[in-house]
Formats: C-alpha cells, structure tokens, sequence
C-alpha cells in the first residue's frame, strides 16, 4: 500500500498562482532561493542531459530588460498596448528566475523530451516558491522567444530560448479562485 503525503496532496489540490503584477517585496534572498532552485533542479530529465539552466534576475536586471523590451517592441512594429504590456513584466517586478531551454544533441534523447523538462521545471520552480510563502508565477511572452531580445539581454546560445519566467515575490493580495477543467471532458479511461 501507499504512503500517503495529505499535506502535499491538499497543496497540489488548492495551488494558486499569483498574478505577476500583484507581487512586491521583499523578495527571497540568494538562502531563500537555493532550496526553490534545488527543487526545480530536481525535475524529471531523462538522460541526465540538464536540458536548462537558470537565471535569476535581480531588480537591477528587471530595468535593463524593461527598457529592452520597450526597444525591441518598437523595433518589432508592435503597437503601444502590447510593448506596454511587456515592459510592465519586467518593470514592474522585483525578481524572476528565467528558465533557460539549453537543449544537448542525444540520440537517446529526443528534443521534445528536453523541452518538457524545462516546462516541468517552471512548475517544480513556481511550486517551490508556493510552498516556500511566497508568490510567484510563470509568464512567458514575445520576449521568451525573441531572438534579438534573448541575444542581448541574456546572452543566450543560438538553440537556447526561455521556457519560462518565474516572477516571485511577496503577494499583496489573494487572487480570487478560477475556473478549473472539467474533468470528465478531458478525461478517457482505456481498459482495454
């Protein structure tokens, strides 16, 4: 028979992510965020490839992607609702984690497997920080993908692109609940 975890099945069943942009400070520290690094190190990776790698961006760093982003936006022909949108996700924050997919050549191993070990790596990352107190979640958009915008702000490798960024911080408000998946729609069940 199994061990049952209630306490870590009764997280997993009422887990919220808080909006990015209700989030403030004070932010974790580097000792505050070791334990939430470890955990999201701790993602399923067939192959021991380390298919990611993180970056924490610090306040200082939020700025300078901000302004990058307005650049880029701009330089993207973007209209002002959207740069505004983006920019806002790193200016007004305080602190993310950018997941890094940083795909390895394996036979063994196929592309996609790494990526979904870096999207699991969001969850275990926002999870830790959900269950570390704090809020956080994971935001993506143009600037994930952005060739121009990865290469300057981030220095990435031609294969490496962000899976995610995990913005935590200290929740000002609680987010109001949300509608969930129905699950007899999404479910099959195959005995046969």
């Amino acid at each position: 028979m199994p061990t049952p975890n209630p306490a870590a099945m009764e997280f997993l069943l009422t887990r919220r992510s808080r909006p990015a942009k209700t989030l403030s400070g004070p932010t974790p520290d580097r000792a505050d965020l070791l334990p939430i690094l470890t955990a999201g190190a701790r993602t399923p990776d067939h192959g021991k490839l380390e298919p990611w790698r993180f970056i924490v961006l610090e306040k200082n760093a939020m700025q300078r992607l901000a302004k990058l982003t307005a650049k880029r936006g701009a330089e993207l022909n973007f209209d002002e609702a959207k740069i505004e949108k983006s920019y806002n996700q790193f200016a007004s924050a305080n602190l993310a984690i950018a997941v890094v997919a940083s795909p390895k050549a394996s036979e063994k191993v196929p592309r996609i497997e790494q990526e979904l070990s870096a999207g699991a790596v969001c969850l275990s990352l926002l999870n830790a920080a959900l269950a570390s107190g704090w809020g956080a979640n994971w935001l993506s958009n143009w600037m994930a993908f952005d060739r121009d915008f990865l290469t300057e702000g981030l220095e990435l490798a031609e294969h490496e692109y962000i899976t995610g960024y995990i913005h935590i911080g200290t929740e000002t408000s609680t987010p109001p609940e949300r509608p969930r998946p129905d699950l007899d729609a999404i479910t099959t069940w195959v005995d046969v």
